[in-house]
Order: structure tokens, then C-alpha cells, then sequence
């Protein structure tokens, strides 16, 4: 019997000693994922400017006086972020440009660059002069796809694709995004929304998950390479060398800013901040 209750007592302390060692575990692990040693993020997704890769664009004629005052206004709301690093829309091999184009714009507003017209000068280079950024990278990687299957869809009858197109309309033409009508502070508000994030997601991937052939998965493969493109911004991203002290400005078109929100939101490494605190 004293055999038994020593057998027992080994075992009991043991098991004790794991439970204390791995609750140990779990307090460290929580210490080193605290809030306060968090990168703070802002995400800021805004329409194409000029050229892009991607399939669209807008027209945003940014020598108008009343679009000079538009950018100024919101670039003065996002420079109150200051940010450390700036993150943009251009492939890390383009870094050697991407820097050259912003040293150049530092020295003289008025240089030309590689960025004529499009977001990565207008707001990046600007917000970056506005608050003494020093360092800029780029973070894209793209990979072309298919996102309409239109023809596809309509040669399936695929009923539940023209459903989901319908809501899309629907739900589109409840917002008013066009920044001609709302102006451009409006549009970048409205466009930073979960409910916007959810329409781009779904509009440029998702609804591809309706598009297959009965033994394929045509629509799908095609969405997941838009998947793969936007994880491995994020890849490309978590490659900075960055820590604590960093705050990271995001500037990229919609859905790109829709993927990394939900990257981001779900990071024990980031923290993100509300949008709307800068441009409501």
C-alpha cells in the first residue's frame, strides 16, 4: 500500500510541476504580446491616382485647384499619425527607384520622379516630408488573375453567382464613392469601413467561390491567387526590420488595404488604429 501512495504522490507532483511550468509559459508568452510592445499601425486604402498593375484605375485629375486642396487636407490628417515608416504600393525590386524618387522629392517638392500622379507621391512622398519620415518601402508583389468569370458563370448558369452579383450592386449603389461627387476625404472615409472591406473582398475574390465547373474549381484557383498576392504583401511587410518604437503608415489601393486589415486585426505583432480617428 505505501508503494501505491508513493507511486501516486510521484505522479501528482510531476503533473504539478508541468501544470506550474506551463502556466509560466503562458504568462511569459502574454508579457511578450502586451499592447504596449505592439508596432502601431495605421492602414490606409485610397483608389488608384494614376498608373497601377492592378485592372482599374480613377480618374483624379490632381492639378485641379479643388484636388490640390483635397490631397492637402488629407494629407495634413494622416501626417497627425507620424509615422516612422511609410509602406507603399510598388515591389520591393523597385526599392533602388522608390527611394532615388523620394530623396529627389525631399530635396524639391516640385522634382519629377518615378510617381507622377499617383498615390505613392501625392500622399506618400508628402505625408513622409509633413513628418520627417525617413524610411519608405515597397511591399507589393503581383500576380496576374481572372477576377471575372462572367462568361464562365453564364455558361454554368451558376444561379448563386448572379445572386451574389445582385446584392453587390445593391450594396454598391447605397455608397456613394465616387470622390468626384463626395470629394476626396468623403471617399477615403467611406472606403475605409468594414463594410467597404467586405464589398472589395468579396467583389474582387470571393465571388469566385460560385464560379465552378462540377469536378473544378476554376473561379477558386483564380481568387486564390489574389489571396496569394495580398498574403505575401503581408509577407513582405513582416520583412521590415521594425520594433516597438516604429509607427507604420499603410498606403495601398482598397482591397489590398481590405486583405491586410484582416491580417493585421488578427496580429499578435501590430496594433492597429482607427482610420476614422484622422479622416472623420
Amino acid at each position: 500500500m505505501k508503494k501505491i501512495i508513493a507511486a501516486v504522490l510521484l505522479v501528482t507532483t510531476v503533473a504539478c510541476k508541468k501544470e506550474i511550468k506551463a502556466q509560466e509559459q503562458v504568462v511569459e508568452t502574454t508579457e511578450a504580446i502586451k499592447p504596449n510592445s505592439k508596432i502601431k499601425v495605421l492602414n490606409l486604402g485610397v483608389f488608384h491616382m494614376g498608373y497601377t498593375s492592378d485592372a482599374t484605375s480613377t480618374e483624379y485629375d490632381e492639378s485641379q485647384e479643388k484636388s490640390k486642396q483635397e490631397i492637402k487636407e488629407v494629407n495634413n490628417l494622416i501626417a497627425k499619425f507620424k509615422p516612422t515608416i511609410i509602406l507603399v504600393e510598388e515591389e520591393p525590386e523597385h526599392q533602388d527607384e522608390l527611394e532615388k524618387s523620394y530623396k529627389a522629392y525631399l530635396d524639391n517638392v516640385n522634382a519629377k520622379t518615378a510617381y507622377e500622379g499617383n498615390e505613392i507621391k501625392l500622399l506618400g512622398f508628402e505625408i513622409g516630408r509633413l513628418t520627417g519620415t525617413k524610411r519608405i518601402y515597397g511591399i507589393d508583389h503581383r500576380i496576374g488573375y481572372n477576377y471575372n468569370q462572367h462568361a464562365l458563370a453564364e455558361k454554368l448558369n451558376a444561379e448563386k453567382y448572379f445572386d451574389f452579383m445582385k446584392e453587390m450592386e445593391r450594396l454598391e449603389s447605397t455608397v456613394d464613392l465616387d470622390v468626384k461627387n463626395v470629394g476626396l476625404k468623403k471617399a477615403l472615409s467611406l472606403m475605409n469601413t468594414q463594410e467597404a472591406y467586405d464589398w472589395l473582398i468579396n467583389i474582387n475574390a470571393d465571388v469566385l467561390a460560385y464560379v465552378n465547373t462540377e469536378n473544378g474549381f476554376e473561379g477558386v484557383d483564380e481568387a486564390a491567387k489574389f489571396y496569394k498576392r495580398n498574403l505575401r504583401m503581408y509577407a513582405n511587410m513582416n520583412k521590415i526590420k521594425m520594433d516597438k518604437n516604429d509607427r507604420v503608415l499603410i498606403i495601398s489601393g482598397g482591397t489590398h488595404a481590405a486583405f491586410l486589415q484582416g491580417f493585421l486585426s488578427r496580429s499578435y505583432v501590430y496594433e492597429l488604429e482607427d482610420i476614422s480617428t484622422y479622416l472623420n
